[in-house]
């Protein structure tokens, strides 16, 4: 089993919190999802799901990797995704901790999307198999958190409706389903609004 465990070359610059106000931004959303069950821990002891927000310029914050077993999340679970690099397969971070193992996807969403500003992670079996193949769905032979993965992201936004529809299912990483859009409560309404769906 492989869930969690990150697929990049991750350059850690290891300082300080990230900003405060981006923190409590996220931490509202993220609290929310976490009471769903959709951010946690599985029974192996692994935690899943992960949520960032654009900072600036080809830098985004996101949650620090293994930070699904946290009930709750300060400064110190966060981290500033300052530049990556797809063919490469690597990524430097800059914070407390290191970047979640999504940090490659959320990239590549940011990067086909300009208008993107926040980009959420979830898991969960019966709303997968409900949406599989139903929205955008990335090749079930591609793994989370690798440069083929960052790949099927930019063929979404370029032969689906994923730009419009803002959600999209990762067919070869069980459970696991994104949404983004222009703002946190966007990302967040998309995919909760899916999830109330019968």
């Amino acid at each position: 089993m492989d869930e969690g465990y990150v697929k990049f070359n991750c350059n850690w610059v290891r300082a300080g919190s990230v900003s405060e106000k981006a923190v409590t931004q996220i931490n509202h959303w993220r609290d929310k999802l976490y009471d769903l069950g959709l951010i946690g821990v599985n029974n192996e002891g692994v935690g899943f799901g992960n949520i960032s927000i654009r900072s600036g310029k080809g830098e985004f914050i996101i949650t620090g990797t293994a930070t699904g077993n946290y009930k709750r999340l300060d400064n110190s679970h966060y981290v500033l995704v300052n530049e990556y690099n797809f063919p490469m397969n690597s990524l430097t971070c800059t914070g407390p901790v290191r970047a979640s193992s999504e940090s490659l996807t959320h990239a590549a969403i940011y990067e086909c999307s300009t208008e993107t500003n926040a980009v959420i992670h979830v898991h969960n079996l019966n709303i997968w198999e409900r949406l599989i193949d139903k929205v955008p769905t990335t090749s079930h032979l591609v793994l989370y958190g690798t440069p083929e993965m960052a790949g099927e992201i930019k063929r979404l936004f370029e032969e689906t409706a994923v730009s419009s529809e803002k959600i999209l299912v990762m067919g070869g990483h069980r459970e696991g389903i994104i949404s983004f859009g222009s703002t946190l409560e966007e990302a967040a309404k998309i995919l909760l609004e899916r999830i109330s769906r019968p």
